[in-house]
């Protein structure tokens, strides 16, 4: 009898975890990917391409009622592959702006691929206007390979009775769309996602604030410092994101508790957060702060 209550237990426990809305981390690296074109150091040369995906995170909901993907990076087969194993259907997607990690993927939803059927893409007035006015993605919309849903700054969006997504304006370079990140509100966690933004103090919001009001945080982690002065002969001056070594700084007066919330994601194939094993890594880590890694799942 005792062995009965005891299985059982375990099995309410499982259902109970099927039952909750989950997020899943499906990328953490830079648009550019690993290995990154035109990349002959270390970094890439002794990468894998199935090792690492572009930054994207995924949102099943309860009871097999779909999922939601935040950006469509160019590894969105592969990603919607890893969601696949919750035996769950796209509802939609999320997206932060229009910089190539974060929307080429809807590309696969079309006539040469996978030719589907009015999915959901949720985007902010110019990214919409960006969609719908440009070629080849005005074909998705004209061929209800997708539906786009307008998003108004700070204005939520219910997803389910317990699960609600709320977009905020960061400061990017903006050239073609918008830039967001996403509070998703579920049962019993608020998370934020920002994969992008230009250095913390051209935000008018503090990020100590967020922090303090959020149980989860990807943040931004594009550069650990500005020791690659040029990435392709370009000035990182002209790619504006905030070091993780000034994040670090910033918010060096939180609490361990605090920082056990923040995962840094996004980052370049420069960067060696990438690799689990660096001291930088080490360094993070001790911290109390973490480093988002591909698989990597949360209950909300």
């Amino acid at each position: 009898m005792r062995k009965v209550i005891v299985f059982l237990f375990f099995i309410s426990i499982y259902l109970n975890a099927q039952n909750q809305p989950i997020i899943i981390v499906l990328g953490n690296v830079q648009d550019g990917g690993l290995p990154h074109i035109g990349c002959s150091k270390k970094c890439c040369m002794n990468s894998s391409e199935k090792d690492y995906r572009v930054t994207s995170i995924g949102l099943n909901l309860s009871e097999n009622k779909g999922f939601y993907l935040f950006d469509a990076s160019p590894d969105f087969s592969d990603q919607i592959m890893m969601m696949d194993k919750y035996n769950s259907s796209l509802n939609g997607i999320f997206i932060t702006h229009a910089h190539i990690g974060h929307y080429t993927g809807l590309m696969y939803l079309g006539k040469e691929a996978l030719g589907s059927k009015n999915v959901k893409v949720f985007a902010m007035p110019r990214m919409s206007g960006f969609l719908e006015q440009n070629g080849p993605w005005e074909q998705l919309v004209s061929e209800s390979n997708i539906i786009i849903n307008r998003l108004e700054n700070k204005k939520p969006v219910k997803l389910d009775n317990n699960l609600i997504v709320e977009p905020i304006i960061v400061p990017h370079r903006d050239e073609y769309s918008e830039t967001v990140g996403y509070f998703i509100n579920g049962p019993n966690k608020r998370v934020f996602y920002l994969p992008d933004i230009d250095k913390w103090e051209k935000w008018s919001i503090s990020l100590i604030d967020v922090i303090k009001d959020s149980d989860l945080l990807f943040l931004d982690a594009t550069f650990y410092d500005n020791s690659d002065s040029t990435i392709n002969h370009r000035s990182i001056q002209e790619i504006p994101h905030p070091f993780v070594v000034e994040t670090l700084n910033l918010l060096k007066s939180l609490t361990i508790k605090e920082k056990k919330k923040i995962y840094f994601i996004h980052m370049n194939h420069t960067n060696p957060m990438l690799d689990i094993n660096s001291d930088v890594s080490s360094i993070i880590l001790k911290q109390g702060y973490n480093i988002a890694r591909i698989g990597q799942v949360f209950e909300l």
